[in-house]
């Protein structure tokens, strides 16, 4: 075979090849290391956020209330859930149906869990030690990486532009791949809006803003 001939085949077979990965990739769950877009671990209790922040339109930081001062949003203790929960032990459908039985309602799994990591039953009163709840934590990023959700919040930055439609969802996952690019879109985007958040010291463009 011609060597011409020969290395327009190679070239050709090469190409396929370059394809056929590309398009396996973008057809499958693959990321690159450090990318954990759609990540959505089961969680110790199946709390639903479109529940609570959907239907019930609890605020985002009536929960997560550390986001507002600090870096991290934080998850809430079981006592915070109590403040709802020691009044409510199961669900609406249950409550109806136990009153068309003309029964007590049935307490609801997930919420006697909660009673449970706080070693109470679910008639109130202690049932033995304390044994917190161990969330599997969503959204990460490298040790390396500076974020704090304080100026993101104080810059009224809606929480649903990093995590996505929480309140649409039963169980939450990771909407956005959290990466390098896409934080510095967001804030070239919004550059001016955010670069005004009193207390910033380095430009948000700046390496030092989420590298130091």
């Amino acid at each position: 075979m011609d060597k011409g001939i020969n290395k327009q085949f190679s070239y050709m077979i090469a190409m396929l090849i370059v394809i056929g990965l590309g398009m396996s990739f973008k057809n499958s769950t693959f990321h690159i290391p450090g990318n954990q877009e759609d990540y959505e671990p089961k969680q110790p209790i199946e709390f639903s956020h479109q529940l609570h922040a959907g239907e019930m339109e609890i605020n985002c930081q009536y929960c997560h209330f550390g986001a507002e001062d600090s870096k991290h949003a934080g998850i809430p203790p079981a006592i915070v859930c109590m403040n709802c929960h020691k009044f409510v032990n199961n669900t609406t459908n249950e409550t109806r149906l136990s009153e068309q039985e003309t029964r007590e309602p049935v307490a609801n799994l997930e919420i006697s869990r909660i009673y449970a990591s706080l070693g109470i039953g679910m008639d109130g009163q202690k049932k033995g030690n304390e044994n917190p709840t161990k969330w599997v934590k969503v959204h990460n990023v490298p040790d390396f990486v500076f974020f704090s959700h304080k100026p993101h919040i104080s810059a009224n930055v809606d929480c649903a532009k990093c995590h996505g439609d929480v309140a649409s969802m039963t169980r939450v996952k990771q909407v956005s791949d959290l990466s390098m690019g896409w934080c510095l879109d967001c804030h070239s985007q919004d550059h001016n809006q955010l670069q005004q958040v009193a207390g910033r010291t380095a430009p948000l463009l700046d390496c030092a803003s989420c590298h130091y």
